[in-house]
Parts: structure tokens; sequence; C-alpha cells
């Protein structure tokens, strides 16, 4: 990791605002003189998300995640740590050091980027050449114009097992570069490698970032051949797990909702259509990542996935993962059409914008779905629906729903709205309590493991306490230094706490602060986070020299193995869990 010096992080810190930078991913609302808000790196329903404005960091208490604004944006935007750096930079007029170069990580993703931005220019120049003919009368039987061709980068791959490879290459390209962009695959015979083109005869769409930058691409056949679609598989700049076809051009629409569909193409058959609010997702089902950064450009989601029993059941889970962040949803019906792009060909764009106004909401569709499975004219199937009704109405926690869909259930059932309000209420009552046993049960289950884990290894609680108090003592108290400048950093079992002991010492040593956001640019990011849980579980807590000697006289008694709490029985071994 480039050096980066404690000026120049001052700066970047007096400059950067983390509120401002965080709360263009989730909402924070202030408690105090901190901030809250539900963590974008993890499901949640109650805020666990903190931001501490006056040191310019964060932390969650659910996940662990924290750190700096450096770190937040490495998370939110996959970044290593430099580009994090040139990010916020760039967003608060900041000019880079000068004497800081890229470091190696950094270059090859510069480097992949532009590799994917020239086979990008070389797959839409091939579509358009004479050679490419084939590739652009499919797209044009399919129905899509010339300028949206252009407006999406659209391209062909050559029917040919080199074409690609030898124009990169003749940009100045190596073959493992392209290897590794997934652009070409590799053989090996007879202790001979060789490389070919990974995609041929087929029409390209780039996948573009919200950055503007090409990181993927899709390719589909154009014959009913298998596989119909061939993605890019993971790259250093590409996770399929995050990846939103559309986004970079969805996010400027005027509407405050998104439309989701399962294909590139049916995105790219909406926004020709005038739905440039609709995106897909890429390659695999979405994601709890996906659905995060969705959430980020959009006030309300509308699913519209296709119709047959596969993308019902997407449905089904996208509702699910949209449910967890909180995040508001209507579902669409398809009818007359399998998916988005055979209703528009069939019958045009205003039937299907008659189609979204008529979705129902995320309860609507869960409760029309199961109607479906129950007959209500007979008291038996009346009793079922009801009783399964409860059940959905009992997951939201939105009683003005509650209170509407009662309403409509009693005065299509014939029963009194106050009943059914009444078992929601029990069931949801039931669920959190059965959630809160399940929740004490693996928390114990995991503390006990953990016990057992450490009396069964040569670290023993009191060592591995011992090594974290010192760290945190000595990063709040770097004058407690003499006290600790003969400890042998071989003492240190835990190879994380020893490789944050050695840059405690070190900054130090050079007469640099330990103060936690310098640490950010010397830390690897799972280190930082690791002592930042540290400080925030422990950092509150009075230190002397007298606890640091303490600390340190432990790691010198050389502590054996502990005892095998295999072997112990239950009560003793409850005794030494209720010690630690």
């Amino acid at each position: 990791m480039p050096k980066l010096s404690d000026d120049f992080l001052n700066q970047l810190f007096d400059s950067c605002d983390i509120e401002q930078v965080i709360s263009s991913y989730t909402e924070l609302r202030r408690r105090g003189k901190h901030l809250v808000g539900l963590c974008p790196f993890h499901n949640e329903r109650t805020p666990s998300f903190v931001v501490y404005p006056e040191t310019h960091s964060f932390y969650c208490f659910g996940c662990g995640a924290a750190g700096t604004a450096i770190q937040f944006v490495q998370r939110a935007e996959n970044l290593d740590f430099m580009e994090a750096v040139k990010t916020l930079c760039d967003r608060f007029n900041l000019s880079m050091p000068n004497d800081v170069g890229d470091d190696t990580v950094a270059v090859k993703r510069k480097r992949m980027l532009e590799l994917n931005k020239e086979a990008a220019r070389f797959f839409h120049s091939y579509l358009l050449s004479p050679e490419g003919k084939a590739g652009l009368d499919y797209l044009v039987s399919r129905g899509y114009s010339k300028a949206t061709i252009n407006h999406f980068g659209m391209g062909y791959a050559p029917d040919d097992w080199r074409k690609l490879l030898d124009h990169l290459r003749s940009k100045g390209y190596y073959y493992e570069e392209v290897y590794e962009a997934d652009l070409a695959k590799r053989s090996e015979k007879n202790g001979k490698v060789s490389f070919y083109d990974s995609f041929r005869n087929r029409v390209m769409v780039p996948i573009i970032d919200v950055r503007g930058r090409v990181i993927a691409f899709g390719g589909r056949v154009l014959d009913d051949s298998k596989p119909k679609y061939v993605n890019t598989s993971d790259t250093l700049v590409y996770k399929k797990s995050n990846g939103v076809f559309g986004l970079n051009f969805a996010k400027n629409s005027p509407e405050k909702s998104l439309i989701l569909v399962e294909g590139y193409m049916d995105a790219i058959s909406l926004h020709q259509a005038g739905f440039t609010n609709a995106i897909a997702c890429l390659g695999t089902a979405l994601t709890s990542e996906m659905a995060h950064l969705i959430s980020r450009y959009c006030d309300e989601v509308i699913i519209s996935y296709d119709a047959d029993d596969a993308g019902q059941k997407a449905t089904e889970r996208a509702i699910s993962i949209f449910s967890s962040i909180g995040m508001k949803m209507k579902v669409v019906r398809l009818s007359g059409g399998k998916d988005p792009d055979e209703i528009l060909k069939k019958y045009g764009p205003e039937r299907f914008r008659a189609i979204i106004e008529g979705a129902a909401n995320d309860l609507e569709f869960e409760l029309i779905k199961k109607r479906s499975e129950f007959d209500p004219s007979t008291d038996d199937g009346k009793v079922k629906y009801l009783s399964a009704a409860c059940e959905i109405l009992a997951s939201t926690h939105d009683s003005i729903a509650v209170d509407v869909y009662a309403s409509k259930l009693a005065a299509e059932l014939g029963v009194d709205k106050a009943t059914i309000i009444r078992r929601v209420g029990a069931i949801r009552s039931a669920k959190q309590k059965s959630s809160t046993r399940q929740k004490q049960a693996k928390e114990m289950t995991e503390a006990v493991g953990n016990i057992r884990q450490k009396y069964n290894s040569p670290m023993t609680t009191r060592a591995l306490k011992a090594q974290e108090r010192i760290v945190v003592i000595l990063q709040k108290n770097p004058d407690f230094y003499e006290d600790v400048s003969g400890l042998d950093e071989s003492l240190f079992s835990d190879a994380r706490l020893k490789s944050i002991f050695r840059v405690l010492i070190q900054r130090i040593e050079e007469g640099s602060s330990t103060d936690e956001n310098f640490l950010s640019a010397e830390l690897e990011r799972d280190l930082f986070e690791y002592l930042i849980r540290l400080i925030r579980r422990d950092g509150s807590l009075p230190t002397s020299r007298e606890e640091l000697a303490e600390c340190v006289q432990a790691l010198n008694d050389a502590p054996k193995p502990g005892v095998n709490a295999g072997e112990l029985s239950d009560e003793k071994f409850r005794e030494l869990f209720k010690k630690s």
C-alpha cells in the first residue's frame, strides 16, 4: 500500500464530510452527536450502523464493518485503498500528493478497464462493418434501432478464434491480461499454452457501471443454440454478485422508481420504448448486494420478472431480499406475453405502462398468489386462506397496510376485522419470541464454541485478552511506549494483533500519531476493522501503566496450552465459561 502522509490524510478527513458520503448510500438519522442508520453492507431491520462525525469514522455493531470514509468507499464501490482515496479527492476537489504512485493492484485494475473499453470499441466497430452483418441483422430483426444500438454500445464478436486477441495484442495488451479480463480462454496441450477468444459469433452488450466504466460483457447467440447467454465471470473489476445492468442510464431517469427485469435484452427493449428506468440483474439471481445498490438510486422498485415458474420463484426471492432492507416495491403480473420484450412487440409500450400502473405491492402480490391456492367459497378454504393471509400480514411492520388489508379481507370473507388484526398480532408476537430464543441459542452456541476453541488451543483466554488490551492501550496512550519497548512481538500468538502491534510501534518510533484515522492508511482493511472493533468494545475502559504491565507480564510468562475443554465435565466447563 503506497504511503500517504499524515498531513495529507488530515487535509482529506477535514475536507471530506463523512455524513455526506455515507448519506448517499443509506439514510442517516441523528441520535445525540452521532448518526445512525441501516447498514448498507448487510441485511437488517433495526439500525446498528453508527457514524461518528467527530472522529470521521463509522462502525456497524451488526456485521463489524468499520473505518473512515476511505474504507466505506472501498466497500461500497468495490475499490482498493488508493482508488477510494482518489474517488474522495475527486468528490471534494482535492489533489493527490505528487509523490504517491499507483500500486500494483490499482495499475492492473486501470489497465483492465482500458482493455475492456478497447474491446467494446472493437465489438461495436465490427458490428457496423460488412463482416458484422449477421450480428446487425439479428439486432434489427429483434426490433432494436440503430440509435439504441449506439446508445448501449452493442456489438458483435466475430465467428473466429483469435480476432479480438489479435486486435488487443496490436494495441499493446498481453495475452495474460486478456485472459484475466475473461475475454480469452486458456488451453494447454503438450506443455504448450495457447489462448483463444471467449466470445465468438455472438451479439455483445458491454456492462457499464454507474461511473461509466466498461467492466464486463454479455454475449447472446444469434439462434436458439445453448448456452443462449455467456457473461463475463468475476474479474478484478467485476463481481457478478453486485452487477446491475443499465443503472448507469436508469439512475438519471426522472422516474423515482426503477423497473427490475430478468435480462439485459429486456432492459434495452424497455429503454427503447421510453422506460428509461429499466435495469436488469447480471448472470445471477438478485443478491442483497444488488438490492442495496438499487436502493441507493430509487424510492421504489417495480419487479417485472418473466411469467414462467422460474420467474415467479425469482420474484418471491426478490420480494424477500428487498423486504429485508425495507425497500418499497411493486410486483408486475405480466399478461399477454412471457416477458416485457414480448409484450412490447405484441401490444406496444402503452400496454406495458398500463401493466406497470396496475402493479400490486409486495403484500398484495403475496395475498393474490396465496388466494389462488384455496377456495374461499367453502368454509375450509376460507379458514385456510384467512390463516395464510394473517401469516403474510404479520410479516410487515406497516400498521397502515395491515389495517387496509384487514378491512379488505373482512369484507371479502365476512369476518370481523378486529379478529383478523388480533390474529396478526398474535402471530407476530409468537414469531418475535421464537426469533429471540433462536438468536439467544445461536449466541450461546457460538460463545461456548469460542470458549472451547480457546481452551483447546495454546492461546488461553487470559493471553488473548492481554494481547488485545496491549494494542488498545498503546493506541490510546502512545506515551506508554517505554513500557512495551522490550516486548518481543513473537509472543503475540494472534497474527492480527501482532501486525497491529508492529505498526503501532513503528509509528511511535517515527514520532507519528496513533490516531485511528492515520492507522487506516497503514493497516489492511480487515486488520483495521478488527482494531476498530476492539476500540469500540474496550476503548472506553480506563487504562493505566499498571494494567499494561500486567498484560506484558502475561505474555512474558509464556502461557502453556490451556486445559482440554473436551475432557471437562459439564459442571466444570460451565464454571470455566462463567469465569471467561
